[in-house]
C-alpha cells in the first residue's frame, strides 16, 4: 500500500536583515531610505549609483511594497539585469514580479497586451533597422518621389530624420528645416513619406525602435481607464540616468507617476551629453519644478578617482550656470601626481607622445586594457590610430569603424584610384554607383563603354569630359554623369598627370561628393571632418601613388586587425560620448584645443550659451573617467598645405582650471 508523503515548504523570510547605514555611506543611506514621494537623486561620477538604486528597490520590498507594484526603468538591459540580480541576492522576498528594464522593452511589454488598441496585433514584429530601412525603401518606391531623378534622403537618413523628430517631441518640417537645411526644399514630400512610412507599419503590422515609446504614451493617452489600471499599480518608479531621458521618456514617467507621485529619479546633471540624439538636458534640471515638494539628495563621494584628478573635474564644471552644484569628494588616497597638462608640436607629436607613454605605462605596471585614449570626434583619432598600429600596439576602437575601413574614406579614395589607374574597375564602379539611376547593371555597361573609348588605353588623359559625356547614362543620371567627367579633369594637370592628394580631396568633394554624402548619411558633418582630416594627411604626399599605396596598407592593417579575435590586451580608443559609464586606470584626452574641444560650430552658432555648456560637461565626462592618471594634450600648430602651420588656441576648458591642478610636461623630440 502506498504512503503518502508531503514536502512543506520552508518559510521564508519576509526581510532581508541588512543594515543598510553600515552598508552605505550616509548620503546614499539618506536616498536609499527617503520618505515617499518625489525625488531627484543627483549621483556624480564615480558615487556608487547603481549600488543607491538597487539598495532602494531592496528597502522597498523590505518595508512591504509588493513587487508588481515597482517599476525599474534603465538605459541598457546590462545595467536592469544587473540591478535585478543584485536584488534578488540582497533580499528574500520573491522579485519575479517585479518590472524592470529598459524603457523599449517595459514599452513592449505594455504594447502586448493591448496593441489592439492601436490598431496593430498583438503578434507585432519588431524591426530591426536592416528591415526598417528595407520597409521605407518600398515606401519610396511605391510614392510620387523619384529619389533617381534628384538627391532624395537615402532611406536611413529618412528614419533619422523621423525618428529625431519623434524622440525631440519637433515637428518635422522644422526639424528639417534647421538641422538638414540642404533638404528644406523637400520638406514637403519628406512629409508624405513619414505618413507612408506610418501607415506601412500599419499594414505590416511592423514597429519600429521608437514606437515601442510612442506608441505605448499614445496608448495611455487614448484609453484612461487603461492608463488608470497602471497608475494604481506602479506605486513606485525608480529612473536610472535619468538626465539622458528625451521628452517622450519624461511624458510617460510623469503619466505613470501621476497618482501615487512616489517617483525617484537618479542622475547627473554634469554627465548630459546626448541633446544631439534627443535627450533633454531641462528634464533633470526642472524635475523640483515638475513636482512640487521634491527631495534633491547628493551622492558626492566619489570611490573611482585619486584626490587630484578630482580636484580638476570639480574646476572643470565649475563655469556652467546651468547645473545642480555639488562637489566630488574622494575616497581614495592621494597619488602625489597631478594631472598632466602636455602642450606638443602638432597631431603627429601627440600621436608619438600618446604611443611611447603607453608602452611605458605598461613597463609600469598598468595594462594596456586600463589605458584609453578618449577624443570629441571620430577623425581626431587618425594620427594616433596610425601611431599605435605602425608601433604594433594593439588596439579596439568603440566609436566607429578604424579610420581608412569607413565608407566615405572609400569612396573619396574611388576617384583618386581610377585617375591614377584607369584600369581599375572596382574603383570605377564605386565611383559610377553613387550617381542617381545607376546601379549595378548600368555600371557593367558603362565599364564596357568605357573600356572601347580611346581614353581607356591613352598613356595620359588631359581631358575626361571630351569623351565621357558622350556615353549612353540613362536619363535620370545623366547630369550627375556629365559632373563626374568634369571632376575628373579637375584631378589632372594640363599634361594629364594627377594631381597631388591634397589638390584631388577638394575638387572630389565639391564638384561630385558632396551631394551623395548629405543624401546617403545622417551624420554628414562629421563625415565631412573625416573628408578633411584625409586631406590634411595627404599633404605630406607629393605622389598620389605613395599616397593611395599607405592608404591601401593601412586600410589592410585595420582589416586584418578586426577579422582578428580582440587582444585581450588592448588600449581603447573611444569618442567620449561612448566612454560614459566606463572607468581606466590611464586616461589620454586629446585635442584640447578650441574649434576641436569645444566643437567649432557649437563656438560660432551658440547664442544662449547652451552648446557650449554641454561641451564642458562633454570635457567633464571624459576626465572623470580617469582612476589613477590623466594626460591632457593639445596640439600648438596644425600643419597646412595651404596656409602653412595655423597656431592652435588650448581648448578654453584648459584655461579655466587654475594651473596649480595641473602639471605641465614639456615635450621635445629626437628627431
Amino acid at each position: 500500500m502506498a504512503r503518502d508523503y508531503t514536502i512543506q515548504r520552508v518559510p521564508r523570510q519576509t526581510e532581508s536583515q541588512i543594515d543598510y547605514a553600515a552598508e552605505l555611506n550616509p548620503q546614499q543611506f539618506a536616498a536609499v531610505t527617503a520618505a515617499p514621494g518625489p525625488a531627484l537623486v543627483i549621483a556624480g561620477a564615480g558615487s556608487g549609483k547603481t549600488r543607491t538604486l538597487t539598495y532602494r528597490v531592496a528597502y522597498l520590498l523590505d518595508n512591504g511594497i509588493k513587487a508588481g507594484g515597482i517599476l525599474l526603468l534603465t538605459f541598457t538591459n546590462k545595467a536592469a539585469r544587473e540591478m535585478l540580480d543584485r536584488v534578488e541576492q540582497l533580499v528574500p522576498q520573491d522579485t519575479r514580479d517585479l518590472w524592470g528594464g529598459t524603457f523599449h522593452s517595459v514599452g513592449n511589454r505594455i504594447l502586448r497586451r493591448h496593441a489592439e488598441l492601436l490598431g496593430w496585433q498583438r503578434g507585432f514584429t519588431i524591426m530591426d533597422r536592416e528591415d526598417q530601412k528595407d520597409l521605407m525603401s518600398s515606401v519610396v518606391s511605391e510614392s510620387d518621389v523619384d529619389p533617381k531623378a534628384y538627391r532624395f534622403p537615402k532611406p536611413e537618413v529618412l528614419l533619422d530624420m523621423i525618428s529625431l523628430a519623434q524622440n525631440t517631441g519637433e515637428d518635422l518640417e522644422e526639424l528639417v528645416a534647421w538641422r538638414y537645411p540642404y533638404f528644406d526644399h523637400l520638406r514637403q514630400q519628406i512629409k508624405g513619406i513619414a505618413k507612408a512610412y506610418e501607415e506601412k507599419k500599419r499594414e505590416t503590422n511592423s514597429m519600429d525602435f521608437d514606437d515601442l515609446l510612442v506608441k505605448t504614451l499614445k496608448l495611455l493617452h487614448d484609453n484612461p481607464a487603461l492608463c488608470e489600471s497602471y497608475q494604481r499599480q506602479f506605486e513606485f518608479i525608480l529612473v536610472d540616468e535619468y538626465q539622458d531621458t528625451n521628452h517622450i521618456q519624461a511624458e510617460l514617467i510623469d503619466l505613470l507617476a501621476a497618482r501615487h507621485r512616489n517617483v525617484m529619479v537618479v542622475g547627473d546633471d554634469a554627465q548630459s551629453i546626448y541633446s544631439w540624439r534627443g535627450a533633454d538636458f531641462r528634464n533633470i534640471l526642472d524635475f523640483p519644478k515638475r513636482y512640487e515638494g521634491a527631495k534633491v539628495y547628493k551622492i558626492e563621494t566619489n570611490y573611482r578617482s585619486v584626490p587630484e584628478i578630482l580636484d580638476l573635474a570639480n574646476h572643470a564644471i565649475a563655469a556652467n550656470r546651468e547645473q545642480f552644484r555639488k562637489e566630488l569628494e574622494p575616497h581614495r588616497s592621494e597619488r602625489d601626481m597631478l594631472p598632466a597638462l602636455i602642450p606638443v608640436h602638432d597631431p603627429n607629436t601627440q600621436a608619438a607622445f600618446v604611443a611611447q607613454r603607453i608602452l611605458e605605462l605598461r613597463d609600469e605596471g598598468i595594462e594596456l586594457e586600463e589605458i584609453a585614449i578618449l577624443y570629441r570626434a571620430h577623425f581626431h583619432s587618425m594620427e594616433i590610430q596610425m601611431e599605435l598600429t605602425n608601433r604594433g600596439i594593439p588596439f579596439v576602437i568603440t566609436s566607429g569603424l578604424r579610420f581608412f575601413e569607413q565608407a566615405h574614406i572609400k569612396d573619396v579614395a574611388a576617384y583618386m584610384k581610377f585617375t591614377s589607374n584607369r584600369r581599375d574597375e572596382v574603383a570605377f564602379k564605386r565611383m559610377v554607383k553613387m550617381l542617381p539611376g545607376i546601379g549595378l547593371k548600368s555600371a557593367d555597361k558603362l565599364w564596357a563603354e568605357w573600356l572601347r573609348s580611346p581614353l581607356a588605353k591613352a598613356e595620359t588623359v588631359e581631358v575626361f569630359s571630351d569623351v565621357m559625356t558622350g556615353f549612353s547614362v540613362p536619363s535620370k543620371g545623366k547630369s550627375a554623369w556629365d559632373q563626374l567627367a568634369y571632376t575628373l579633369d579637375e584631378l589632372v594637370d594640363g599634361e594629364g598627370k594627377p594631381r597631388t592628394p591634397a589638390e584631388m580631396i577638394p575638387s572630389i568633394v565639391e564638384g561630385a561628393y558632396d551631394d551623395y554624402l548629405r543624401s546617403k548619411f545622417s551624420n554628414y558633418e562629421s563625415r565631412k571632418q573625416d573628408i578633411a582630416q584625409l586631406e590634411r594627411y595627404s599633404e605630406k604626399f607629393e605622389s598620389i601613388e605613395e599616397f593611395l599605396s599607405q592608404l591601401s596598407l593601412l586600410a589592410g592593417q585595420d582589416a586584418v586587425a578586426a577579422r582578428q579575435e580582440p587582444d585581450k590586451e588592448a588600449v581603447t580608443l573611444s569618442s567620449i560620448h561612448q566612454a560614459k559609464g566606463l572607468e581606466w586606470r590611464a586616461v589620454f584626452v586629446v585635442w584640447l584645443t578650441d574649434g576641436m574641444f569645444p566643437n567649432s560650430r557649437v563656438i560660432e552658432d551658440d547664442e544662449d550659451g547652451s552648446g557650449l555648456e554641454e561641451e564642458r560637461r562633454l570635457f567633464y565626462v571624459s576626465v572623470t573617467r580617469a582612476k589613477d592618471e590623466l594626460y591632457l594634450l593639445h596640439p600648438l600648430v596644425w600643419p597646412n598645405a595651404h596656409n602653412g602651420e595655423v597656431l592652435q588656441r588650448p581648448s578654453r576648458f584648459l584655461e579655466e582650471i587654475p594651473s596649480d591642478f595641473m602639471e605641465e610636461w614639456r615635450v621635445g623630440t629626437g628627431w
